[in-house]
């Protein structure tokens, strides 16, 4: 398992965090965790998921994400 933090756009309340949260922790064997203050994700995912899969989830949520 390795731990990927990722900037979050385009969140402008805590239901956002929540959706990008429950869509990130939908994925087979990840772990999110969101917060709306700081923008970020800090995510626990196994070493076989490509951070572009991250990026791909949140983006079908609806919002943005990078790599810092």
């Amino acid at each position: 398992m390795t731990e990927v933090e990722l900037s979050i756009r385009g969140m402008t309340c805590a239901a956002c965090a929540a959706r990008v949260e429950k869509k990130l922790s939908g994925l087979d064997d990840v772990t999110a965790a969101v917060n709306f203050a700081t923008g970020k994700a800090t995510v626990t995912v196994p070493a076989s998921v490509p951070a572009a899969r991250l990026i791909e989830a949140v983006e079908q949520a609806g919002y943005g994400a990078d790599l810092p």
